[in-house]
């Protein structure tokens, strides 16, 4: 987490600014008549506390969880929360279990949640890290894969009821952080993707000291990294470890973020990698049931300065409006955040700077972010979440109990040249100090505009309404096979009359230890007329659909093939 050498050097915390932490010690977060987002876990019922077991012995593992995700576990129509639990990592915590909020906006017609872990069968008490969701068994409904500090789970979901799947493939994985469900070979059934992190001994812990020699978290390069792993979906609960067969076995990397995506624009899934203090990898599919790291060569493995960072969260969104997928990368805080713009063609160049999105993250460590379009402008925007990996001494001077706080940030498009901070006055319930991990988006009152669920480390998650979404929009489900399932790795661009061309892609990963809504949104701009769709999907197939009729301002429900 962060470069380093020997224990490992993450970031200086007395490079770090002081955080308002006397606001929130005082239970107060700022809100706004203008503001963007307004934090309504309170008035929703959302009462959920991370507990990552700390004892003052400074395990790694215990700074790394935080995981959140978005999921329509019971198919009516609105999200529910998945919220990744912590615990204890020198002994059994009891009751210590991840729980499931079901969302009853349909059925009452206002926003509220309710636990139901109990209910639907859940039993996750494993020292959970992060959540990866897609239908892996193909009969329409999500399914969860749990990555864990110990032995994986996933969990089957079976018409509003989980149940434990037995994969000896994923019991036997230590520490993964990092997951993506993916279609890299086109049969149809979701295949799994393990980032794994380094190897932590509880019994016998690795002890790193900070600049003063006081004792201090240890960085990434002072354990010994893990390989990450492709099992293929064989069906009927069956997965195969194809890591060396499909070429992804490389030598051992720190990996905490993944997306998996089509960044040539061939029609194949590719994989990128976010890699913690070493070179980054892109595996480009070569359509042969093999993958390319293409990163080096690409642009993608390291910064414009040819270094390596400690990379934590991924996002994959069109930014600039012109037609492929760039990448957002969240590093430490000596470092600065990371913006790819890809050409096209998945060759990459670092216009961090350029796009002003240098200065505004140095002193901030990034872990959970996303593209968004929260102010309905046709451009998408940007969330971060922040916390440190070092401790700040002083904020431990002060008697901060998890001393490693920061607040989060927004920032906004100007129509693909420039991005300006707006968490002072768009995103006040972002600009809290706490220990930001996971970042999900979702539409979780289905008014078109994206929301957030935060994860924060020993902290509470939080939900954050967006206030400011388009007046116009539309929005997407897109599903194929049979029942149909969410199209995870389809691409569909939304044509206006004018000829400007959105695009988005359909997927729950991405962000760090997140899941996000399946759906995709268009808001539309002022003055513009929806015209046509394109939809590539999983198969390599591509549908263009005239707009027609359409209704605006709902989710329309598209199934390949039938239209």
């Amino acid at each position: 987490m962060g470069l380093g050498l020997g224990g490992g050097c993450g970031e200086d915390p007395s490079t770090v600014p002081v955080p308002p932490l006397a606001e929130e010690a005082a239970g107060k977060t700022p809100e706004s008549s203008s503001a963007a987002f307004s934090d309504a876990t309170e008035e929703v019922g959302l009462a959920f506390e991370h507990l990552n077991g700390m004892t003052g012995r400074l395990y790694l593992a215990e700074l790394v969880g935080g995981g959140v995700g978005f999921l329509d576990f019971d198919l009516d129509g609105d999200l529910d929360l998945y919220l990744v639990q912590g615990g204890c990592l020198e002994e059994r915590c009891e009751g210590a279990r991840d729980q499931l909020w079901m969302n009853l906006l349909v059925e009452s017609g206002r926003l509220s949640f309710t636990d139901e872990t109990e209910a639907v069968g859940l039993q996750a008490e494993g020292y959970g890290m992060s959540i990866a969701v897609g239908d892996y068994d193909g009969d329409g409904d999500p399914d969860v894969f749990l990555a864990n500090f110990g032995a994986n789970e996933l969990w089957r979901n079976e018409a509003g009821r989980f149940e434990r799947v037995d994969v000896s493939l994923l019991a036997e994985e230590r520490w993964t952080v990092a997951a993506n469900w993916l279609d890299y070979d086109r049969d149809g059934r979701l295949d799994l993707f393990l980032g794994n992190y380094v190897v932590e001994s509880i019994e016998n812990p690795q002890e790193c000291h900070s600049a003063d020699g006081s004792i201090d978290y240890c960085g990434p390069l002072a354990y010994r990294a893990q390989k990450n792993r492709l099992l293929r979906n064989l069906g009927g609960g069956r997965f195969e470890d194809v890591s060396l067969a499909v070429g992804i076995a490389a030598e051992n990397r720190a990996t905490l973020g993944s997306i998996a995506a089509d960044f040539d624009g061939d029609g194949w899934i590719d994989l990128y990698e976010a890699n913690d203090g070493t070179e980054n990898r892109l595996w480009i599919n070569q359509g042969t049931g093999r993958f390319l790291d293409d990163a080096v060569y690409a642009g993608a493995a390291v910064n414009a300065a040819g270094k390596p960072e400690g990379s934590m969260g991924v996002a994959a969104g069109d930014y600039d409006g012109d037609g492929d997928l760039d990448l957002f990368l969240t590093h430490i805080a000596e470092e600065t955040n990371t913006l790819y713009e890809n050409d096209g063609q998945a060759v990459f160049t670092d216009v961090t700077e350029a796009r002003g999105l240098a200065t505004p993250s140095r002193g901030k460590t990034g872990f959970g972010a996303s593209w968004l379009d929260y102010d309905g402008d046709g451009w998408l925007d940007l969330a971060v979440v922040n916390g440190l990996v070092r401790l700040d001494p002083r904020q431990a001077r002060a008697g901060v109990e998890h001393p490693v706080r920061q607040s989060d940030q927004l920032f906004r498009n100007l129509a693909g040249d420039r991005f300006e901070e707006t968490t002072s006055s768009a995103a006040v319930a972002l600009d809290v100090a706490r220990v930001g991990r996971g970042l999900a988006v979702g539409d979780v009152d289905n008014d078109g505009d994206p929301d957030l669920l935060v994860g924060n480390n020993h902290g509470p998650a939080r939900l954050l309404l967006n206030q400011r979404g388009a007046s116009d929009w539309v929005g997407l489900r897109l599903r194929h096979g049979q029942p149909p399932q969410d199209a995870v790795g389809a691409t569909v661009r939304l044509r206006m009359a004018s000829g400007r061309e959105l695009l988005r892609r359909v997927g729950t990963d991405g962000s760090f230890a997140a899941a996000h809504d399946p759906r995709v949104r268009f808001a539309i701009p002022a003055g513009e007329t929806p015209r046509e769709l394109r939809i590539a999907w999983p198969d390599g197939t591509t549908e263009l659909l005239p707009w027609g009729d359409r209704p605006r301002r709902q989710y329309l429900d598209l199934v390949q093939g039938t239209e």
